[in-house]
C-alpha cells in the first residue's frame, strides 16, 4: 500500500520541548539556570512522560497540561529550585510557545505539495496544541489536529491511533506515523502504521517487540520516505 498521511507527534518531534528551558536560562532574570538548564529540561521531559504512562495503566487520566506542571514541579524541585515561582511560572508560560525545530515547516509544506494528508497525533490538549501550531505557524500545513482528551487515556494505548482512521479513513499501513519516541514509534509499528524514528538525541531504540521501520536524525527525509515506503 501507497502512503496518504503523515501523522506527526507533537512535543520533541515537531516541537523542541528543550526550547522554554532554553530560553529562560538565555533571560537575565533566571541566572540559576545558566548552568543546568539541559538537565532540568531532559528531567522535566522524563516526568512528563512517565507520568502519562503511569496515569494510563492506573485509569487516572488528566490532561497533559496538569502532567506538564506535575513534571516541572518535580524536576524543580529536584534540582532545588522549587522555592521560586517566578520561575516556575516563566518556564510554563515559554512552554505554550515552543518552536518548531527548523527542517518542519520546508517539510511539511513539501508533504502537502505532494497531495499528502498531513496531521497532529498528540498526548497534548488542544488547547496547548492549538497554541503550538499558532505559535509556529503551521496551521495552514496540517489537516487536523487529533489530541488523546478525545479518548480520555495517553498513547501508546490503540484507542489513540485509532483516532487516525476515524478521521482520515486510511488502512493502517497506509499511514506514515512520526514520532521522537522510539517506544511511541515501536507501538505505532505494533498497531500496524508505517513508522519513522527521529532519533534526535541519537540513543539507543528501545526494547520493546516493535522497532521503527525507519530511523532519522531530523524530520527533512520524510517526503521522500512517503514517496517510496
Amino acid at each position: 500500500m501507497t502512503i496518504k498521511t503523515c501523522i506527526f507527534d507533537a512535543y520533541g518531534t515537531l516541537f523542541d520541548v528543550a526550547a522554554a528551558a532554553r530560553q529562560a536560562a538565555a533571560e537575565p532574570e533566571f541566572p540559576q539556570l545558566s548552568d543546568n538548564w539541559a538537565t532540568l529540561a531532559r528531567t522535566w521531559r522524563l516526568k512528563q512522560l512517565q507520568y502519562t504512562w503511569l496515569r494510563a495503566v492506573t485509569e487516572a487520566h488528566t490532561d497533559f497540561w496538569q502532567v506538564t506542571q506535575d513534571g516541572l514541579d518535580w524536576s524543580l524541585e529536584a534540582a532545588g529550585l522549587d522555592a521560586q515561582p517566578a520561575l516556575r511560572q516563566r518556564l510554563l508560560d515559554l512552554y505554550w510557545e515552543l518552536a518548531a525545530y527548523p527542517e518542519v515547516p520546508a517539510m511539511l509544506r513539501a508533504l502537502k505539495d505532494a497531495g499528502y494528508q498531513t496531521a497532529i497525533l498528540s498526548n497534548g490538549s488542544p488547547q496547548m496544541l492549538a497554541g503550538a501550531v499558532d505559535s509556529a505557524g503551521l496551521g495552514d500545513m496540517l489537516d487536523d489536529v487529533l489530541s488523546v482528551e478525545s479518548v480520555g487515556i495517553f498513547k501508546p494505548a490503540a484507542a489513540v491511533y485509532d483516532l487516525v482512521g476515524q478521521r482520515f479513513g486510511d488502512e493502517r499501513p497506509e499511514v506514515l506515523f512520526v514520532s521522537s519516541n522510539s517506544w511511541d514509534a515501536g507501538c505505532a509499528t505494533g498497531y500496524g502504521f508505517t513508522t519513522a524514528w527521529v532519533n534526535r538525541a541519537d540513543e539507543p531504540v528501545d526494547r520493546l517487540p516493535w522497532r521503527p521501520a525507519h530511523v532519522l536524525s531530523d524530520l527533512t527525509p520524510i517526503p521522500d520516505i512517503a514517496a517510496t515506503a
